[in-house]
């Protein structure tokens, strides 16, 4: 019996009934299309590719390809950004530093009884002795790299 008091005449109603002939085609995303295989011969997949972290580094990458990424770095002499530690590159150097201790990194500086990986690693920036570079993307794509010993706090 059948909630709406037909007692299962003509059961499905509305929905279709198929056929055990017909033949449902399922569409296989791992076969590429012709049109795929003739981009990926003349490289023009090109907007698939991130080639950096930083999407407006990648973009400014893609525009002019006449430079490699290692080319693009400003020598120490002619960098043009602050030599102050932003708020935002103090929270992932801590971070990172105390990720290393707690999976056992060498300690640089003097423990003291100390335990927290955190504390360990905020002592250690306090002594300007971590081992870490700070890479400053500019909007151009050209990046900048400071060590955390140059960096003021």
């Amino acid at each position: 019996m059948s909630d709406f008091g037909d007692d299962d005449v003509g059961a499905g109603g509305d929905e279709p009934m198929l056929d055990e002939e017909e033949v449902t085609e399922f569409y296989d995303g791992e076969i590429a299309d012709e049109d795929d295989a003739e981009r990926a011969a003349n490289g023009d997949d090109q907007d698939n590719v991130v080639i950096s972290g930083d999407p407006s580094a990648a973009a400014n990458a893609l525009k002019g390809n006449d430079k490699s990424i290692k080319d693009k770095k400003i020598p120490e002499s002619e960098r043009t950004t602050t030599p102050y530690m932003t708020k935002y590159e103090r929270a992932r150097i801590l971070g990172t530093r105390a990720l290393q201790i707690s999976m056992n990194a060498p300690v640089l500086v003097d423990l003291e009884g100390e335990t927290d990986p955190l504390q360990i690693a905020i002592k250690e920036l306090r002594e300007k002795k971590i081992p870490l570079i700070v890479r400053r993307y500019l909007p151009d794509g050209y990046y900048e790299d400071w060590t955390c010993e140059e960096l003021l706090q």
